[in-house]
């Protein structure tokens, strides 16, 4: 009985001897090829016009040109932060969409204007309702005799001077190149 015991404690210590060799050894330095990547992140933007009552296929073509716009403007950033830092610049490591949006000015005083055309892919979900979620959206009609509303009649208002709307898809690009 006592042999087993003392062969169970040398087989336990060994075991955690063994243990913290493994732990020791894993937390070493490593020597070999791996090396941390250098790198410059910068942020390219652009502005571009659209039109006020864009279709869904010049709006995403005009988005388009603006990433395009961004990435040329980053990509200028990069380089112009390597030639000060005194390395040359390397190949894109990484580059992400940052979306975008349409702002439109008009009006007597170019205050704020509604944009009346189809939104781009600007890359993240729509808030539109999709069939499926107004299916188990609870209804809001209520039963009985169905309303009707009766049309006003509308009034002639003098028109106001038109003045024209102008308005800008903005977006941005994340860039990050290696440094050498």
């Amino acid at each position: 009985m006592r042999n087993a015991i003392a062969a169970t404690v040398v087989v336990l210590v060994g075991l955690v001897l063994a243990n913290m060799l493994g732990v020791a050894a894993a937390e070493a330095p490593t020597t070999g090829t791996a090396t941390a990547v250098r790198a410059i992140s910068v942020e390219g933007v652009a502005a571009v016009p659209i039109a006020q009552g864009a279709n869904l296929a010049t709006a995403d073509l005009i988005y388009r040109d603006a990433m395009a716009a961004a990435l040329t403007d980053g990509q200028g950033k990069a380089e112009f932060l390597a030639s000060k830092a005194g390395v040359t610049l390397g190949v894109v490591q990484s580059i992400v969409e940052g979306g975008g949006s349409i702002s439109c000015t008009g009006g007597e005083e170019s205050s704020y204007v509604e944009y009346l055309g189809e939104q781009p892919d600007f890359g993240s979900p729509s808030e539109s309702v999709t069939p499926l979620e107004a299916a188990a959206a609870p209804s809001t009609a209520k039963l009985g005799k169905p309303t009707v509303k009766k049309q006003r009649k509308k009034k002639h208002v003098a028109a106001k001077k038109a003045s024209a709307t102008a308005c800008t898809l903005s977006t941005q690009i994340s860039l990050a190149f290696a440094i050498n």
